[in-house]
């Protein structure tokens, strides 16, 4: 994916302290597409343009920390794009056809950025370039390199090492991408890309007109609230009374507690019905939990299928078939397996709770030391 720059402004911006107090701002050059072909910025970023084009991002990322995101535009309903004020701005900095226009437009968008939160020192870049070979369309790039500190290089065979003050590299490079391209040549108009390494939320901060989608697991957890209350409505019919509002307390401690226990409320056909419904709406839903010490995750499609839960003999029992096992990392003894019948584990783990039992009964029987009359 090869791209043609037609305008570029680089900024550097200077913050001191830890509370962002003093914050400022300069314009170093801003270059049209002749002036970048001869620059040392084409070999710096060349190649960046296309990592961010492919780099993946989720809708519904499995954590509200990922580092990639796409957002939209927000727009009241019966609005269109253009009473967004962030679109506008990036569509004046898309449209402009002269360094002029395209250096005002860009200080506009840094001026903005200044007053987001936690922003740090660096080189901001605003970039128009078009990937020729897919659309005609220029993409902006708006690209954020961090002051790389402690940085030193050889100058000459006196003085041998040259400190360098404001050193920048892109190796954690944050940038918005927009239009957003889902696929090489289709473009969003409604929707960017944002990456953003670090937790501090530079560019979510910034663009205060433009919405995320929820993670993964709040999404779950919402869904699943709805569930339950729907539950509650069809089990009580509308009665009200302490028991309804126990079972509704005990829902609510379940579903805001971050270790949750089983709760044994529904059946395997209510649990297996709940799953379906959500993995129609998101097919990579995945289902985690721990068994004692035992981790499992697995796809929540597989569950009633290929991951079961049942009881036996008063333990809690997790089953998981499937037609081949696979080890990774170092080799273990139980690779060489040869696997018993499902019937004689389950009279292990029988006979085994018996021991349990029987031990902690004779534990109960022994005399304890105030009753066998030493001195100590």
């Amino acid at each position: 994916m090869d791209f043609i720059v037609h305008h570029l402004s680089f900024f550097v911006i200077q913050a001191d302290g830890a509370d962002n107090a003093a914050k400022a701002f300069k314009h170093f050059q801003t270059m049209d597409q002749h002036d970048y072909a001869d620059s040392e910025l084409k070999a710096f970023l060349d190649g960046e343009f296309q990592r961010i084009c492919k780099r993946k991002a989720e809708r519904h990322p499995n954590t509200e920390n990922a580092p990639t995101k796409i957002g939209r535009f927000i727009a009241e309903p019966g609005y269109d794009l253009d009473s967004n004020p962030n679109y506008n701005l990036f569509q004046r900095l898309r449209e402009a056809d002269n360094n002029q226009d395209y250096h005002s437009y860009a200080d506009e968008l840094v001026r903005l950025y200044m007053d987001a939160a936690a922003v740090r020192g660096g080189a901001l870049i605003v970039v128009k370039a078009t990937p020729h070979r897919h659309t005609d369309e220029p993409l902006l790039f708006i690209l954020k390199c961090d002051f790389e500190p402690k940085i030193a290089r050889i100058s000459d065979e006196k003085s041998l090492i040259s400190h360098v003050e404001m050193a920048i590299s892109a190796r954690n490079m944050k940038s918005i991408q927009y239009p957003f391209m889902p696929e090489e040549g289709m473009l969003e108009p409604w929707e960017l890309k944002i990456h953003q390494a670090s937790h501090a939320r530079y560019f979510e901060d910034f663009l205060r007109f433009v919405s995320y989608e929820k993670a993964m697991p709040e999404l779950m957890s919402e869904q699943m609230i709805t569930m339950v209350h729907d539950y509650m409505d069809e089990k009580w019919q509308g009665q009200d009374g302490e028991e309804r509002e126990q079972e509704a307390q005990r829902f609510e401690a379940w579903a805001a507690s971050e270790k949750r226990e089983l709760q044994e409320s529904w059946t395997h056909q209510q649990v297996a019905a709940a799953a379906e419904q959500l993995v129609e709406q998101q097919p990579n839903l995945s289902v985690a939990f721990k068994l004692d010490g035992v981790s499992v995750k697995g796809p929540l499609s597989e569950f009633g299928r290929a991951i079961h839960f049942a009881t036996y003999n008063g333990r809690y029992i997790a089953l998981i078939e499937g037609d081949a096992f696979q080890f990774d990392r170092s080799v273990s003894p139980v690779e060489l397996l040869q696997p018993p019948d499902l019937l004689e584990v389950l009279e292990l783990v029988g006979r085994a709770q018996e021991e349990r039992k029987n031990g902690d009964s004779q534990q109960a029987d022994m005399p304890r030391p105030e009753d066998n009359k030493l001195p100590y």
